[in-house]
């Protein structure tokens, strides 16, 4: 199993608020995390590195998970508590008051994928069946294509596009979405924050997957098109490719 992380700050923003990484635990099993801070005065940055960093650490020294069911009471359990360390970092600095960050992670089995988010990061799977968004906006916009108030192809233009509904740091319990699949050997997963999702369709997205290219060279077309489209965003994402290297297994941490 590959997983290549990438990151751009973009052609407008002054600093890249986005965070994110490919971690493997002791036993060699692979977690990706993708997290677009948001907030003033750097907070975001903060917000999302502080995501990132927690999240990490906790996983690096985590054994085998063996069951979906071990997979997903990890995930909420230690999403629950970066949720907590980032709430009351929060509250003990002026500078931070607000702060918060999307969330995506993704773990991978050989044989299943547990996701997990707060926000509008997102995270797509692509398989013999095609390509598809795994995860569900917590967003203005995709509330009112719920609804049936706006089109998706309004959502792209709306100018509250970016608001989120649900954020990581921004309150004192929150509770992610999470969802266990199945996947095989030839299968790719895409997370990113919205700076590419902003400037590409979801067609256009799973064409770079198909792509014969190595996931690293993919994920650099995919940020050099973003930035071409105007970049006024930072853009993050991991492409993850299943195979049947790194597998995982018992080891001792």
């Amino acid at each position: 199993m590959k997983g290549y992380f990438l990151t751009d700050r973009g052609k407008i923003r002054h600093h890249n608020e986005d965070s994110g990484g490919v971690f493997h635990n002791c036993s060699q099993q692979l977690m990706a995390v993708v997290a677009d801070g948001m907030g003033g005065h750097r907070a975001g940055d903060v917000a999302s590195q502080m995501a990132i960093n927690l999240i990490r650490d906790q996983w690096e020294k985590q054994p085998v998970l063996k069951t979906p069911e071990d997979v997903e009471t990890w995930m909420q359990e230690t999403i629950q508590a970066l949720n907590r360390s980032i709430y009351n970092e929060a509250m003990k600095h002026d500078a931070y008051m607000g702060m918060g960050t999307t969330l995506v992670v993704a773990i991978c089995t050989q044989d299943f994928t547990t996701v997990g988010h707060i926000g509008d990061s997102r995270c797509y799977l692509l398989n013999d069946d095609g390509f598809k968004q795994m995860t569900e906006d917590h967003s203005l916009v995709n509330e009112l294509v719920r609804t049936g108030q706006i089109t998706k192809d309004e959502a792209r233009h709306h100018p509250r596009k970016n608001v989120v509904l649900k954020a990581l740091g921004t309150e004192a319990d929150i509770s992610a979405d999470i969802d266990t699949f199945n996947w095989k050997e030839g299968d790719k997963l895409l997370l990113c924050s919205d700076g590419l999702t902003d400037k590409m369709t979801d067609p256009e997205l799973g064409e770079f997957l198909r792509s014969d290219q190595t996931i690293e060279k993919t994920a650099q077309n995919m940020i050099d098109l973003a930035n071409e489209r105007g970049g006024e965003d930072n853009i993050s994402l991991v492409i993850i490719a299943h195979d049947s290297s790194r597998e995982e297994g018992e080891v001792s941490c």
